[in-house]
């Protein structure tokens, strides 16, 4: 996949995280990504068992809330095989461009 940025991210350059972080937006792709995992959870009733541990570790009754990237990072793999299986290819290319500039 190409690392070169859209239009809609206000750059122009290439960016490659492993010269800087600048001009990458990794907090706000992870909110897309997990506002995508919502809205099909939402929609379709998802009742995996592992869907509501990550929703439920999202937003934890006690300790630290942990980030959005954080989370997307930690279980990437999982989040790739739902957007597979809803047949979501901008969803699987936002995650891919995600997982590329930022974890």
């Amino acid at each position: 996949m190409d690392t070169k940025r859209d239009a809609n991210c206000g750059c122009s350059k290439e960016a490659d995280r492993y010269v800087s972080f600048s001009g990458i937006d990794c907090n706000g792709n992870a909110r897309r990504v997990m506002a995508l995992i919502e809205k099909y959870l939402t929609e379709c009733g998802q009742d995996e068992p592992f869907w509501k541990y990550f929703i439920n570790k999202r937003t934890p009754r006690s300790g630290p809330v942990p980030d959005d990237l954080f989370l997307v990072h930690s279980h990437i793999n999982q989040i790739r095989e739902l957007f597979e299986a809803i047949g979501n290819e901008e969803a699987l290319a936002l995650l891919f461009l995600l997982e590329e500039e930022c974890c």
